[in-house]
């Protein structure tokens, strides 16, 4: 899809209504609130000192976690305003709604080259329902939106696709770069092409698995995800982490996730010869399309501090009933890291094991230091798999660092992302 961006676009001296990623999360401390994290603000200064450049007046739009039509004020927009004043080292006005005449005289009144920051939209009930009033609204605010808000691009809302259906608009810079290094991922990857899905929930990846199985050389899976293909490949996972069926009475709808995780490990079977030579890992090592993990780190579910013990499913041991795999083993993160080593293009989302504790870290800190390594193409996505990769990386040793969370999945599912028809060309 051809998308009209933003140097293509004439914006001199426009007021515009800039659609911003800032949903972010902030902690209290020293009396203030401030960002857990600022990427998405660092992410986004390009756009806007390009529209500084341009004499245009900025007037910045955001939602910011789930009020539910009221003001809550640990989710007011003041700490993001104050943030990006002092990245973008230039001034930053806060006011107090979204919409209204008082936001509206201030707007008439602002100067080339002026940023105002609105409250979040989602103190109003109409943001989330994309009440077409609010929407009408909102657009009042500008000329022409700039939108940069991909990873909220999934959303049906008055901020999203509303202000888009009553303005002209084009995408940033931020938004081009997120949308030019997934969908490379989709189209013409270089080879041989490798994805790596962890995490809790199988529900939120599955459809970017199946999206990419024909793409995709080979998929490495931990984490929960991991546990679910172990179960649907007949082992006894004990008190291991597993998603549950999934049943939407609404859509009278039912997902039993391990057998959907069956139907997809028998897709792959005939190809591992080729795999093994693709990746060059030697006779003694069968690679699956779906390679799971062979050995794991366990710990008693019930006793938090309790030893842990490696179990390798080569030896026939079970896992204990109260035992719960963690991580996946070191023997499993070295055929990973191979893998890795001999891939072109890596995409990860999701840690291999329980991060948040040091004990199951080993998994997560193996992938991180085989892709910071490699000389391929390497994508990370979702906020717990990048906070692994600061730890043990430096994020500018990776080729793109995609933060647009569950965006980046509905895309790489192949699912229409609402806003992107509305800002085709």
């Amino acid at each position: 899809m051809s998308l009209r961006t933003l140097e293509q676009t004439d914006v001199t001296g426009k007021t515009v209504l800039y659609r911003s990623p800032y949903d972010i999360g902030v902690v209290e401390g020293n009396g203030a609130y401030k960002l857990v994290d600022d990427s998405r603000i660092q992410a986004t200064l390009p756009t806007l000192r390009y529209l500084l450049k341009q004499s245009c007046r900025v007037v910045i739009l955001t939602y910011v976690g789930r009020p539910d039509g009221q003001v809550v004020e640990s989710l007011r927009t003041t700490p993001h305003a104050r943030r990006l004043a002092e990245l973008l080292d230039h001034p930053v006005q806060k006011l107090d709604d979204c919409v209204g005449e008082q936001v509206q005289k201030h707007i008439d009144q602002m100067e080339p080259g002026e940023i105002v920051m609105l409250e979040n939209v989602r103190f109003h009930p109409g943001e989330v329902t994309d009440d077409d009033d609010f929407a009408q609204e909102l657009a009042q605010n500008g000329e022409i939106v700039v939108y940069d808000g991909f990873p909220q691009s999934h959303r049906f809302h008055a901020s999203t696709t509303g202000i888009l259906r009553h303005l002209p608009s084009c995408v940033g810079l931020y938004f081009e770069l997120e949308l030019t290094a997934l969908s490379g991922l989709l189209k013409a990857p270089s080879r041989p092409f490798s994805v790596i899905i962890g995490g809790a929930k199988i529900s939120d990846k599955v459809g970017a698995i199946e999206n990419l199985y024909s793409v995709a050389d080979i998929f490495l899976v931990g984490g929960g995800v991991g546990n679910v293909f172990l179960k649907a490949k007949g082992y006894d996972i004990g008190d291991s982490y597993i998603e549950d069926v999934y049943v939407d009475e609404n859509k009278q709808l039912k997902q039993d996730w391990v057998e959907l995780a069956r139907d997809i490990l028998a897709k792959g079977k005939d190809e591992g010869r080729q795999r093994e030579r693709l990746f060059q890992i030697g006779s003694e090592v069968s690679l699956d399309k779906i390679q799971t993990p062979s050995d794991f780190i366990l710990a008693h579910i019930q006793d938090e501090a309790s030893a842990t013990q490696k179990v390798d499913l080569q030896t026939g041991i079970p896992i204990p009933p109260d035992w719960a795999i963690l991580d996946i083993g070191p023997q499993t993160a070295q055929i990973f890291a191979h893998v890795i080593s001999k891939s072109k293009t890596i995409f990860w989302n999701g840690p291999m094991g329980k991060f948040e504790d040091e004990r199951f870290i080993d998994g997560s800190r193996r992938i991180v230091q085989a892709m910071s390594e490699t000389i391929g193409e390497t994508i990370i996505a979702g906020g717990d798999t990048i906070s692994v990769a600061k730890k043990y990386a430096d994020l500018g040793e990776f080729t793109y660092i995609s933060l647009a969370g569950g965006a980046t999945l509905e895309y790489l599912a192949g699912k229409p992302l609402p806003v992107l028809e509305l800002l085709g060309g």
